[in-house]
């Protein structure tokens, strides 16, 4: 760890806990800093706070008081989930005191250097293929961000030969000031997290935030393939890599005649490559991208490729019943993951779907539906997928309570040779905490039908 006397005797807010908020918390109070933790949650339910306040750090519970702005703090470390309409962020703002998020902390003690993925979707599945090539190629690597370790707590133990690989949220990259990954990449942008975000341009400029501080030395892995990363890209000063599933990228990567190639030089064939699903291949260039730029060998990236099949939540192979096989696609909280999981499927499918209610329709979801012979919904949205799934003329629908009793259901409609998708193009927070536990009891109830 890089050590600062950039906080000692500063007085700090770490806003809102979870993990990032307590490792923060607790490194702040290492590094001198006189640290108080304001969570909304009561202190009587919360060990996170009460193990803060065994280690002789300030915590006031129940509510996020006004007040505190009077208190005379420097910085504000922020929850990425706390939006910045938040009364004490806007506040703090209009008072000029900083507001970043746990990310930029994690950067300015880091030995390490970071390769930095952001995107709307691919995200975990393009960071978790980097780690992992990185690994096999015997590069150090370490894993952060969303997937992984909170980013401070690693950068925290990280040594200078190593590398830090981290999944970064458009939340995350609201609240970076010097943050600047020797590798950054961009896996797509679309329309997303609009009840967080005032606009779309707002979304990408968080979203570009990830290459605001690079450099000539530095690298920015972009989607070649879509013209807002191409905008985001001609704003970089990175030296550019572009990668495209349907373009020849001299410069970066791209697929030519059944093979992978990074700037001229074959990588593998796409035959060999295990992860199911065309919008995969994206994600495998993206990754591709960015280890080759670190000096990993074909061999150790085939290694990978040739029996990766996926991660938790995304298109995760569970069982197969009687002939049906079951798929936990939990992490697809929006409509185009759901979309792009269904085109994975030539084979006769039961959608599982609904979740929160972000006020969108599914209209864009009927183009994917093709395969989809039935459709088990819950949650806010479950009257918003029956409607467009009798548009496109899907008879067999049953609405249910949540995802374990979907399963049951989803197994009567269901015959030999099918799919069933758990894929709900909803965010989880109506009914489970996170993705995670939804596609957990999605798995549990699949495996007590064996």
């Amino acid at each position: 760890m890089k050590e600062t006397a950039k906080y000692s005797q500063k007085k700090v807010l770490v806003l809102g806990l979870a993990k990032s908020g307590v490792t923060a918390a607790s490194l702040l109070h290492k590094l001198g800093a006189f640290v108080t933790v304001n969570d909304m949650k009561p202190l009587s339910e919360n060990p996170e706070a009460q193990g803060l306040l065994e280690q002789g750090i300030k915590v006031i519970c129940g509510s996020h008081p006004i007040e505190l702005l009077d208190e005379g703090f420097e910085l504000i470390v922020k929850n990425p989930g706390i939006p910045y309409r938040n009364p004490l962020i806007k506040g703090a703002l209009e008072k000029g005191i900083p507001v970043i998020t746990e990310v930029e902390l994690a950067y300015q003690i880091s030995e390490a250097p970071f390769v930095g993925i952001t995107g709307t979707n691919g995200k975990t599945t393009t960071t978790t293929l980097i780690f992992e090539m990185l690994k096999a190629g015997d590069k150090s690597p370490l894993i952060a961000g969303n997937i992984g370790t909170v980013a401070s707590g690693v950068a925290k133990e990280a040594k200078a030969e190593d590398t830090i690989v981290i999944e970064l949220s458009s939340f995350q990259l609201m609240g970076i000031e010097e943050f600047r990954p020797e590798i950054a990449l961009v896996t797509n942008l679309y329309d997303a997290h609009l009840d967080y975000h005032s606009s779309k341009q707002e979304y990408a400029e968080a979203k570009a935030a990830i290459t605001k501080n690079q450099q000539k030395t530095d690298f920015f892995v972009y989607n070649a393939d879509q013209e807002d990363v191409r905008r985001m890209a001609a704003g970089s000063q990175a030296e550019l890599v572009p990668f495209s599933a349907t373009t020849k990228q001299e410069q970066g990567a791209y697929i030519e005649a059944g093979a992978v190639y990074f700037r001229g030089e074959k990588v593998m064939n796409t035959a060999d490559i295990a992860l199911p699903g065309k919008h995969n291949l994206e994600n495998i260039l993206a990754a591709i991208s960015a280890v080759k730029l670190k000096d990993v060998s074909n061999e150790a990236i085939q290694s990978v490729l040739s029996s990766f099949h996926g991660v938790e939540h995304r298109l995760q192979y569970v069982a197969t019943i009687k002939n049906r096989k079951f798929y936990n696609d939990s992490k697809a909280t929006n409509i185009l993951a759901a979309s792009k999981a269904l085109a994975s499927f030539s084979e006769p499918t039961i959608l599982l779907a609904g979740g929160l209610d972000r006020g969108n329709e599914f209209d864009e979801l009927k183009a994917s539906m093709k395969n989809v012979k039935a459709v088990v919904t819950f949650g806010q949205t479950a009257e918003k997928i029956e409607r467009v799934a009798k548009e496109i003329g899907i008879t067999n629908i049953k609405r249910v309570d949540n995802v374990v009793t979907a399963v049951p259901v989803a197994f009567e409609l269901s015959n030999e040779g099918d799919c069933i998708l758990l894929s709900p193009a909803c965010a989880s927070w109506d009914q489970y905490k996170t993705f995670e536990q939804r596609g957990d009891m999605f798995m549990e109830a699949v495996h007590k039908l064996k």
